[in-house]
């Protein structure tokens, strides 16, 4: 099986993500992508085992969690808020 196929299987996601990967997990381009990482919008990949440059999933999830500043609330948020003022 290759490496591809293996990783297609595999019960979670890879930890670290190449760029074409780290994208499709952000669900846009890869130009899109790499052109948001160079705006410093999105985290710089990091160099791994071997020199191989990838980037650190948690960090992406980080980065679209701390993004929403400019989205509506959701109930989650809404709650949490609610929670501390009482």
């Amino acid at each position: 099986m290759s490496r591809e196929k293996l990783q297609d299987h595999l019960a979670l996601p890879p930890r670290l993500l190449r760029a074409d990967r780290a994208a499709a997990y952000l669900d846009m381009g890869e130009r899109t992508f790499l052109r948001l990482v160079s705006e410093g919008k999105l985290p710089k990949p990091k160099r791994g085992f071997g020199g191989v440059v990838a980037w650190d999933r948690y960090r992406l999830d980080a980065c679209i969690d701390d993004a929403d500043d400019d989205v509506a609330d959701n109930t989650v948020d809404r709650l949490l808020r609610e929670k501390q003022d009482d």
